[in-house]
């Protein structure tokens, strides 16, 4: 029988999404998100996350994206992610009234994944998000590539709480 690959799970926004054309919608008081997110159909793809995508697909993982957005938004970011022509794998998001910071949300999930089988890294732009998985044991690549937005990280923390 055939051993499965490790997991490499990758973020969206911020590692594959460039996300600026969009943070004006929570910059305001209050903050929209329902625009915020009906607009991630539009971000264009940033092409290191998009050579690191294409890195971890040929060395074999299987790969998983795992992002903060809402379960609401899945149907768009499949959408987005065919549109963009990027590997196909599976996609886990933030259940749907989950409020937790993404550092917890987010290790929760990789925690899930490992007890299935070892993700042999995960890719992320959030440096607290970075820094809970590394804590927790995880090989973690810091996608730095995208300049870091405040708005976003606190988009990533707080989504839907202000």
């Amino acid at each position: 029988m055939d051993e499965q690959p490790p997991y490499a799970t990758v973020d969206l926004d911020g590692v594959v999404a460039d996300v600026r054309h969009r943070l004006h919608f929570i910059w305001q008081r209050p903050k929209n998100w329902a625009a915020f997110f009906a607009a991630a159909v539009d971000d264009p793809v940033l092409p290191e996350g998009r050579a690191v995508v294409d890195e971890l697909a040929a060395r074999g993982y299987e790969l998983v994206w795992l992002t903060g957005r809402p379960e609401r938004c899945r149907a768009d970011t499949l959408g987005w992610l065919r549109e963009h022509d990027l590997p196909a794998g599976r996609l886990l998001m933030r259940r749907e009234g989950d409020r937790r910071p993404s550092r917890l949300a987010k290790l929760d999930i990789l925690r899930g994944l490992a007890r299935r089988r070892p993700v042999a890294v995960a890719v992320d732009d959030d440096a607290e998000v970075v820094q809970a998985m590394r804590e927790a044991g995880f090989e973690v690549l810091h996608a730095q590539w995208m300049p870091e937005e405040p708005t976003l990280r606190d988009a990533q923390e707080r989504e839907g709480r202000t």
